[in-house]
């Protein structure tokens, strides 16, 4: 989500000084809907701790599907073009991501050049070098204007992106939505506790795996927790995050085998299916660089 509207330049409007329930304007409703789905969450696990296990199943699935969109998709694919999908692929990953709570590709990809681009900055959106954990995790996303557009991704400011950025407010409602046909426990369950687990995993991505202290402005900050991996889904392998930020425009994450990225073997699968293809190899000298 977001505005997508030239902002200031991060540095001048110093977001992270106002009170963290003050969003940026355009964003109100982006932090409404982080708010409404926290609270219904939390309404759902007192009335529903024990979920049935088919709704959890469902859930899950959505779960990973989504963390499979935003990895292969988002990432990889659109952010740093190092794998083509099929256009029908695409959009279905596309579509999974939204519904997940990710946003529509266009302000995501803008935001996540931005950040590679000016990494460990003080231009960096989501550095936790500003204000904190608590910026770097959640409130970058509706306290900043946003990274602009035309400037970081004119590549995706074409008609195909652009309609997901008007489809995106009815996909979203529909996945708070959708799970009432399996009932109340569904609604809660399939609904706000999924979107929050979801919102919260992805954004350990800019937080936790940012957050190496004592290190001076401009140095790498970025690093691999293997425990985070599982709980993350479709998107174990965003973990291994020092080894993207080494070679961000390799398609693979994983530097060994036990360094599980299935957002990789995804793209494996699908290239062997036909379904994907220019698929970046990783820069040799760092192909057996395991960290």
């Amino acid at each position: 989500m977001g505005t997508g509207v030239r902002p200031a330049r991060l540095t001048e409007e110093k977001p992270w000084t106002r009170p963290w329930w003050e969003p940026s304007q355009g964003n109100g409703t982006v932090l409404f809907y982080i708010v409404s789905i926290h609270v219904l969450a939390l309404a759902g696990l007192v009335l529903f701790p024990l979920p049935d296990w088919r709704i959890l199943a469902v859930a899950l699935t959505i779960a990973s599907i989504g963390g499979v969109g935003t990895s292969v998709c988002y990432h990889r694919c659109l952010a740093h073009r190092s794998v083509r999908l099929n256009r029908i692929v695409e959009g279905i990953l596309i579509f999974f991501t939204i519904f997940n709570g990710s946003g529509e590709p266009m302000t995501w990809v803008a935001n996540h050049r931005h950040h590679h681009a000016k990494s460990d900055t003080e231009e960096d959106v989501s550095s936790p070098r500003h204000g904190g954990f608590w910026w770097a995790h959640i409130r970058w996303v509706y306290q900043w204007s946003g990274s602009e557009v035309r400037r970081w991704c004119p590549d995706l400011d074409r008609r195909w992106y652009r309609v997901w950025r008007r489809l995106q407010i009815p996909i979203v409602m529909t996945s708070v939505f959708f799970g009432i046909i399996f009932g109340w426990e569904g609604f809660f369950w399939i609904g706000a506790i999924r979107l929050v687990y979801a919102l919260h995993f992805q954004m350990f991505v800019n937080s936790l795996l940012h957050m190496t202290p004592g290190l001076p402005e401009g140095v790498d900050s970025s690093r691999n927790i293997w425990w985070l991996g599982p709980l993350q889904f479709g998107a174990w392998g965003e973990n291994w995050h020092k080894n993207h930020h080494s070679d961000a425009n390799a398609a693979r994450f994983g530097r060994s085998w036990w360094q599980i990225d299935f957002g990789w073997y995804v793209i494996c699968g699908l290239k062997a299916l036909g379904l994907a293809s220019d698929v970046r190899p990783a820069k040799e000298h760092l192909k057996r660089q395991v960290r």
